[in-house]
């Protein structure tokens, strides 16, 4: 099986105050159901309020981030068969939190 990064930008997800309830139930009831199926490896949002940093090899922690880094938004990890499996629930992801969702697909490796 091969594992799936579904994922989506802050700015991407874009709903009325009124609206964000339903989003939450909904994307957490897709997540519940992924669980369910036994493909649910790991998820959340980035604390985009808390400044990430680079940490060297020595052990020293900077702000340089590398260009183009930039993380926001969510993000959901699942394990599934085939790629069209991934589709399938990064649909699903999609519909349930009202914006369409990345998918990419992570290189095999023996020891994860």
């Amino acid at each position: 099986m091969t594992k799936y990064l579904i994922s989506f930008p802050s700015e991407a997800m874009v709903v009325t105050p009124e609206e964000f309830p339903v989003v939450v139930a909904e994307s957490h009831a897709v997540i519940r159901e992924a669980k369910a199926a036994g493909v649910y490896v790991f998820g959340g949002g980035i604390a985009e309020d808390i400044d990430p940093v680079v940490v060297s090899a020595d052990g020293s922690v900077g702000s340089n981030l590398y260009p183009g880094s930039e993380l926001t938004g969510g993000f959901t990890v699942l394990e599934v068969p085939t790629r069209e499996d991934a589709v399938e629930w990064a649909r699903k992801i999609a519909k349930s939190c009202r914006c369409p969702q990345e998918l990419r697909e992570f290189m095999y490796d023996p020891e994860s």
